[in-house]
């Protein structure tokens, strides 16, 4: 893996929303036709005996089974030719559940292209098991000194066809690579098949799945293969309960031991509760708590439930807007006083700034000066003297959020300096924390007609929360939410540190 000054700098600015329009229609006909498919095969197919035996091993979950499986070969000389036509090797990750469920049909394209060896379901196989049992093959066969397996385990690159939440799941599982000392850890494309595609829009793989998909694969693969690869900082996020646990956990998130917390709790003077419950999870994009969290939770319930509502990008917006209508977030329900939808309620912020060892209170702000909405967005407030409560806390990672909005914004010099601010990259070490309120007033920020509140800058963040008459809260993470129980006595807490850096292409 490139030394992170060798590497080209993620973009701090990204652009608009609109050209993910553009870019479906774009990859429609010739630019799709322009990759030969066997200059394509030669550049990314891995020699036959090698895609068996990782096929083989990740399917036994062994890698002797795989080792096996090679042993199995043909004639060694035709090991040589193929060693030179893996130029480099691609193996594609794709979830069928993801947007506009073209999962199953891209598959069957993939297998044409490439081979089938090389392409796997996320409902069959997971990350972590390729990553153990496939990668864990390769390199077996490379320390018994084949030179061909041990080619392909350097040069190996990952793709992964879904959403921001799928690619943030992949990209967790990669991170133990870094753990556990076996790198390099193989960069990773996106062919984006989700709703948001912030991860996608970010990096220039597109913001939706193009009109001319059949076509555009071979531009995915190409792309893949030939790319510069750029750093992207990766967040660890961990959940800490007093007591219960968390039902219907998100992929990105797991369960751990009390034990495996013990040390950060005490790097950051965080007491950890004697029967706690203890989860972690990595994101890349973005963790947020409140209203946006809990209509992606009702959104996903949904997709579940009933999944031929969910048939593309249109559909899935237009099933959140709904949401996002009915869960009281544009109009607080009268039974409900609008106070107890405020964050503020339930949340205490702390932040640790760059080279600082304490943490920092943040007081949640209250209340939106008029002066920052556009004049016809004054109408909505019933009482100008009732605070407007920040329902939505968002840490980002990244210039986009929301299919492609940029609510932190292009800040000015003279802005930036009187905030405390710096200009927010993808890979500076630093997270943006910014707040919604009503739905009125995120739909304008959505919108680009204002900003987002912006809270802080931080180089690590910890929330600590207690229910009062909440008992639970909704949180997301790239994508994935779950409902967080809370206690009225005693604390939860979550606890955001930077994790590491992981190669884009």
């Amino acid at each position: 893996m490139e030394r992170a000054e060798e590497t080209p700098r993620a973009p701090s600015t990204a652009p608009s929303a609109r050209v993910s329009i553009w870019e479906s229609v774009r990859a429609c006909g010739v630019w799709g036709k322009e990759v030969d498919k066997a200059e394509l095969r030669r550049q990314v197919v891995m020699p036959l005996y090698a895609r068996r035996a990782v096929a083989a091993a990740v399917k036994a979950k062994d890698e002797a089974v795989g080792v096996a499986a090679a042993a199995e070969r043909g004639e060694e000389g035709e090991v040589e030719v193929e060693v030179e036509a893996a130029v480099t090797p691609v193996v594609v990750f794709v979830n069928s559940r993801s947007g506009g469920r073209h999962g199953p049909e891209l598959k069957v394209r993939l297998h044409e292209l490439i081979s089938e060896e090389q392409v796997f379901d996320l409902s069959v196989v997971k990350p972590s098991d390729f990553i153990n049992y496939g990668l864990g093959c390769l390199e077996k066969l490379a320390e018994q000194g084949d030179n061909c397996a041990e080619t392909i385990r350097k040069k190996l690159r990952i793709m992964v066809a879904g959403g921001d939440g799928t690619v943030g799941w992949v990209l967790g599982c990669l991170t133990d690579l870094y753990r556990l000392k076996r790198e390099p850890v193989p960069p990773t494309g996106i062919i984006p098949l989700g709703t948001g595609n912030d991860l996608a829009r970010s990096f220039g793989w597109g913001g939706s799945f193009p009109f001319g998909w059949r076509s555009a694969v071979k531009r995915y693969l190409s792309k893949a293969a030939t790319a510069p690869t750029c750093r992207l900082d990766s967040w660890q996020a961990v959940v800490m309960m007093p007591d219960g646990e968390i039902k219907e956990l998100p992929y990105a998130l797991k369960k751990t031991e009390p034990a495996d917390c013990l040390e950060l709790c005490q790097e950051n003077g965080t007491e950890l509760p004697e029967k706690a419950s203890c989860y972690k999870g990595v994101f890349y994009n973005y963790l947020s708590i409140g209203m946006d969290a809990q209509v992606a939770y009702g959104f996903h319930h949904l997709r579940d439930e009933k999944p031929y509502l969910a048939q593309g990008p249109v559909a899935n917006k237009l099933i959140y807007a709904g949401y996002s209508c009915t869960q009281g977030w544009f109009c607080t329900p009268c039974t409900a006083s609008p106070q107890l939808r405020g964050l503020k309620n339930i949340l205490r912020l702390y932040i640790k700034k760059v080279n600082c060892s304490e943490w920092e209170q943040v007081t949640m702000p209250s209340r939106q000066s008029s002066s920052s909405l556009p004049c016809n967005a004054r109408i909505f407030r019933k009482n100008p003297n009732q605070p407007t409560l920040v329902r939505s806390l968002v840490v980002l990672n990244l210039y986009n959020y929301g299919s492609g909005r940029h609510p932190w914004g292009d800040l000015k010099p003279d802005y930036l300096e009187k905030k405390g601010f710096v200009e927010a990259h993808s890979d500076d070490g630093l997270l943006e924390i910014f707040g919604l309120k009503e739905g009125w007033h995120a739909s304008f920020v959505m919108a680009e007609l204002i900003k987002a509140k912006h809270i802080a800058q931080a180089a690590a963040i910890k929330f600590e929360m207690r229910g009062g008459q909440w008992n639970r809260a909704y949180v997301q993470m790239d994508g994935e939410p779950w409902k967080q129980p809370l206690l009225q006595e005693q604390s939860t807490i979550i606890e955001i540190n930077k994790f590491g850096s992981s190669c884009r292409d």
